[in-house]
């Protein structure tokens, strides 16, 4: 099969389970396909699914992860030892576990196409994340505590694994316990790749997008926790700090070119 129709098959096989779209008609146009796919994927429940639906998933998946551009952490120049900082989109980034800015359902971002990184993440691992998310969730029996951590594998992203920790929500000012939340999210995934024995880990800018902490002392918080883990434990994990916007770009700089 082409991705073309690899991509109308997966939206045949989505809508099918979402009847209340019975006139929906899949759009000729490739942008168009893939917001709607994207979309199908998002909204689902976890739910069980077909073999035959996730060899296709599985194959196109991967190939528009192909397309974007793998990169390697061995192609990255550390900025500090064992410390990397790389712009970019961590849905491609090859290294033993990227972390996930969570919500507290654990469930990947129910919004259809929503630019959060839990959707990235979620949409092109594929439908078998949220179902692995989900039982977790059931064997824990509630929702996730702000500042700890689950570990999944990571299906068709390039890493082998993805660490999921829930931020703090920052309201009307920043407190102290947000601060200390937010460190126990750094400490939490850390702690929990060192016992996976896994030897890279990326983090996101965790809870300064939608959850509206300060760029600038999210990135302190994480640069200190990072530090003070690896000084306690004489850890020799490669750690990558994942940027998107430039803002945190030159934030991060600054913060490590002189820490």
């Amino acid at each position: 099969m082409t991705q073309s129709e690899r991509r109308v098959f997966l939206i045949n096989e989505l809508l099918c389970e979402q009847p209340r779209y019975p006139d929906l008609k899949i759009p000729t146009d490739e942008q168009e396909q893939r917001s709607l796919l994207r979309s199908l994927l998002n909204i689902r429940m976890p739910e069980p699914v077909s073999e035959r639906f996730l060899e296709v998933q599985n194959a196109y998946l991967r190939e528009e992860i192909r397309g974007k551009g793998i990169t390697e952490i061995s192609d990255l120049q550390p900025i500090q030892p064992e410390i990397y900082l790389w712009q970019g989109d961590i849905t491609t980034l090859r290294c033993d576990a990227i972390v996930n800015a969570a919500n507290s359902q654990m469930l990947g971002c129910f919004v259809p196409c929503h630019g959060c990184i839990d959707n990235a993440i979620h949409t092109f691992a594929g439908v078998q994340l949220r179902l692995a998310c989900a039982e977790l969730m059931k064997q824990q029996g509630h929702e996730e505590e702000t500042g700890k951590a689950k570990i999944t594998l990571a299906f068709n992203l390039p890493c082998r694994y993805v660490l999921h920790t829930v931020g703090p929500i920052v309201g009307s000012r920043l407190t102290g316990r947000d601060r200390e939340l937010l460190a126990s999210c750094y400490r939490s995934c850390l702690e929990l790749a060192e016992k996976n024995h896994l030897k890279s880990i990326a983090f996101c800018c965790i809870s300064t997008g939608e959850f509206h902490f300060p760029n600038k002392e999210a990135a302190q918080i994480a640069i200190q926790a990072v530090k003070d883990h690896k000084t306690q434990t004489h850890s020799e994990m490669e750690v990558i700090f994942n940027v998107f916007q430039e803002t945190d770009l030159i934030i991060y700089r600054e913060l490590l070119g002189t820490n």
